[in-house]
């Protein structure tokens, strides 16, 4: 911990953090001129990308998904491409494919690779779960290893690179659940929910009275961004706290000896230590976010359900009692006894 202090106080350090709190400061307030509320889900998706992480978004449809995912590429200075996901959708449509070409001059063919729209910085994966899981799981590699690999030639994607996936509940029609190890690539599963009567006020007055979209500035570079990614890591956390995220994330498994009754009996799988890294990380986003320089246990607590309520998998007698999975992560974090940060 001391180390990560010093690093933290080095000049070009603390220059550093103060550029992305005042950064943050002004993207929160370029997304606000076009997005009513979901203040909450713009610093998830922030959050999400200064771990360097991906998010998925679920919501009905025309809660403005797609156009909050554009607007924050917008005000991050970052390329966008978006993918519209439907059941006829090849993997090669995602990642690109090598073309045979001829020079007209000499006549030799050569592969040439065309590359897809995952490479971009910023990737909306609209309706993801609208394909079925074959192509979604062209997205794996790319996630992962910010790479694509067609004909045995790894292609390399720019940083930052992002993946803001939208998906419909998954009781509407023509819908595709995704797999384990694809969800479990996703930092966050955010829950877009409809906005209150006084917000929607609000939308009907900004775009009914007006033709032209709000203009949206770029608040920072992609070469910036990098630099934060690498930042938030230096952020002090204490052994406590380390130890209680690792708590947090033994809990959900129902053969862990300290999970709780709750999900013993409503949950079948619980979450690995990937969430216990994406918890860790995240919470570090969030400390500087709030402009402190550590994080806390309410940094983690307030965290965990975005990041394990795709991760814990509840059970036939939590459908059959109509519990959720945010209800069980509610009292599982209830059971937790939280460390003293003296």
């Amino acid at each position: 911990m001391t180390e990560a202090v010093n690093q933290l106080d080095s000049d070009e350090t603390r220059e550093l953090v103060q550029r992305f709190q005042t950064a943050t400061s002004k993207i929160r307030e370029q997304v606000q001129g076009t997005i009513v509320g979901q203040d909450e889900v713009v610093d998830s998706l922030l959050i999400t990308l200064f771990v360097g992480g991906h998010c998925l978004i679920t919501g009905m449809p025309g809660t403005a998904k797609t156009l909050l995912v554009h607007t924050l590429s917008q005000a991050l200075g970052l390329t966008f491409k978006r993918i519209q996901f439907t059941p006829d959708l090849m993997p090669t449509d995602i990642t690109g494919t090598d073309m045979v070409e001829e020079d007209q001059a000499s006549g030799h063919r050569e592969w040439r690779f065309i590359p897809g729209p995952v490479f971009t910085n910023v990737l909306l994966a609209d309706e993801i779960n609208r394909t079925p899981p074959k192509t979604q799981a062209a997205l794996l590699e790319a996630m992962q290893e910010k790479t694509v690999t067609v004909r045995g030639k790894n292609h390399i994607i720019d940083k930052p690179f992002i993946v803001l996936a939208t998906q419909n509940p998954i009781e509407l029609e023509g819908t595709y659940p995704l797999p384990e190890a694809q969800l479990d690539r996703f930092l966050f599963n955010v829950l877009l929910d409809y906005l209150s009567p006084d917000e929607e006020v609000k939308v009907i007055e900004r775009f009914t009275t007006r033709v032209d979209m709000p203009k949206v500035e770029a608040c920072t570079t992609a070469e910036e961004i990098v630099k934060f990614q690498a930042m938030v890591r230096h952020v002090p956390i204490s052994a406590a706290l380390n130890r209680f995220a690792v708590d947090i994330v033994r809990a959900t498994r129902p053969s862990d000896a300290i999970s709780p009754d709750v999900i013993r009996k409503y949950a079948n799988f619980g979450a690995s230590i990937r969430a216990t890294m994406n918890l860790v990380l995240a919470a570090k986003v969030r400390a500087l976010m709030e402009g402190r320089y550590h994080v806390t246990a309410d940094d983690l607590k307030g965290l965990a359900k975005p990041i394990l309520r795709h991760r814990v998998l509840p059970n036939y007698y939590a459908e059959s009692d109509g519990i959720t999975i945010d209800q069980i992560l509610d009292k599982m974090l209830e059971s937790l006894q939280v460390p003293s940060e003296d």
